[in-house]
């Protein structure tokens, strides 16, 4: 075994250990050639086959650092991805243990549901759009299994995006007539305005992300199929969590999603 792929597989190891225990682990980005993204996703792909041999199912994927200011900090000019599997899901207004998530915080985004399977090589921004089925307003429970969220980008890649959990709402709305450029986003916590923003924030519109994805996951071998969950990233600052929190995010046109934390 070369040494490159020794570290990729101890670096998963330890990723895993970190989700299996609730102990984080200290970075792993010393253990990988220094900012290579491709070793990263390798540690994230070990990951995910182990999963899904373990009979998790995959059921869509989300798309990370899609702020201009997040990338900026990270020192990158385009986002991430991770996968989504079946039981990351949550009812809309369903109460979560705080624990089941590592140092969560939360997110208000836009989700999409495909309707059509999308292999199409370099799609264009018409064809997504008529291969989506619906919008509905979601929150993403981020989480990370690196101590202290000390993250960079070979990091958060590794660690499947910083996934965690993620609630769909559940009036679904077709894209005909949105503009989700303009739709406006208000979280609150325990009834306090915490987070606002508008779809502008996610590469300018969420459909410029997931049109980025769909692109990358033909790219790498993986395309989106019907049905599966886009999360297309974050409309507004992320928020932290505790014991207790109630969460509700609304966004113009979609509607409107709650979850709630308990001890």
């Amino acid at each position: 075994m070369r040494t490159h792929d020794a570290a990729i597989l101890a670096a998963a190891e330890r990723i895993r250990i970190a989700y299996e225990t609730g102990q984080p682990t200290p970075p792993v980005r010393d253990q990988l050639p220094e900012g290579d993204v491709a070793a990263a996703y390798a540690v994230q792909k070990v990951n995910t086959d182990h999963w899904l041999d373990g009979r998790r199912r995959l059921v869509g994927r989300k798309i990370g650092l899609t702020s201009k200011v997040v990338q900026k900090q990270l020192g990158v000019d385009s986002p991430d991805f991770g996968m989504l599997f079946a039981d990351m899901a949550l009812a809309d207004g369903e109460e979560v243990a705080l624990g089941r998530v590592m140092q969560p915080k939360v997110e208000a985004e836009v989700a999409l549901v495909m309707e059509l399977d999308f292999a199409v090589p370099d799609p264009t921004l018409t064809e997504l759009i008529s291969a989506v089925a619906y919008a509905v307003p979601a929150i993403e429970i981020v989480g990370s299994r690196i101590a202290n969220w000390d993250i960079k980008l070979v990091d958060t890649i590794a660690d499947n995006a910083s996934a965690g959990l993620f609630v769909l709402g559940t009036t679904p709305v077709r894209l005909e007539g949105l503009d989700l450029r303009l739709a406006g986003m208000v979280m609150e916590r325990r009834g306090d305005q915490v987070s606002f923003g508008a779809g502008a924030a996610c590469l300018g519109n969420p459909l410029n992300a997931a049109l980025w994805l769909a692109r990358t996951m033909v790219r790498v071998g993986a395309p989106l199929r019907a049905g599966d969950v886009v999360m297309t990233g974050a409309l507004g600052p992320m928020v932290t969590v505790a014991s207790g929190d109630v969460v509700d995010v609304r966004i113009s046109g979609l509607g409107s999603v709650r979850t709630a934390f308990s001890a």
